[in-house]
């Protein structure tokens, strides 16, 4: 039976960006404890299509009715839902930017969530499509206290990924991005730390 990690790093810096290098380390420890036949990067920095009218008609209209120019419209998003579909494990790691998720974070969610595909509606309400799975997702701010009231960020990140049916769902943080670089790495250790444990 194949085991595949899929790591989304939504970090618009790839140098010197503090989320990214936490997951280096976790995807590390994690590879440690089992291994992995697969490792997907989706890097979001390569762009994520925002959700348009366009988008919205092609979603929205049955797939055996879809025109080419529809399915090439739904053709990011097939290719993201494909492969958190095919994930065993997920690894997100984002910075907070001015309180919530990158703009290509959210974007990626919004291009993941779909109706009949990876949540269903029910007489009980929504109801997620892809259930166990396990996340964690690395979450890093230089001043926002992760899990405070003013971090729309890390709740959103959990809501999002409950949605869609992944309710196995770990935050690792780092609240100390903004100080100097030994506190900062210190914080991250006590993460990992007490994961493993």
């Amino acid at each position: 039976m194949s085991n595949t990690l899929l790591r989304v790093d939504a970090s618009m810096r790839k140098t010197g960006s503090r989320s990214r290098a936490i997951a280096d380390r976790l995807v590390e420890q994690l590879s440690a404890g089992q291994t992995f036949d697969r490792v997907i990067e989706r890097d979001l920095t390569d762009g994520v299509p925002f959700v348009d009218e366009a988008w919205i008609d092609a979603n929205f209209t049955d797939p055996a009715q879809r025109t080419d120019e529809q399915n090439a419209v739904l053709s990011p998003s097939d290719a993201f839902v494909s492969e958190l579909k095919d994930a065993d494990t997920l690894v997100i790691a984002t910075p907070i930017y001015n309180f919530g998720v990158p703009a290509a974070l959210k974007a990626w969610v919004d291009m993941i969530a779909r109706a009949r595909v990876t949540f269903r509606y029910t007489p009980n309400g929504p109801e997620g499509l892809l259930s166990g799975k396990t996340a964690y997702v690395v979450v890093v701010s230089g001043g926002t206290p992760i899990d405070s009231g003013i971090d729309f960020a890390t709740p959103y990140i959990r809501q999002a990924l409950k949605f869609v049916g992944i309710t196995d769902v770990t935050v690792v943080a780092s609240s100390l991005a903004g100080t100097d670089a030994a506190t900062a790495d210190a914080s991250v250790r006590e993460a990992l730390q007490a994961l493993a444990a």
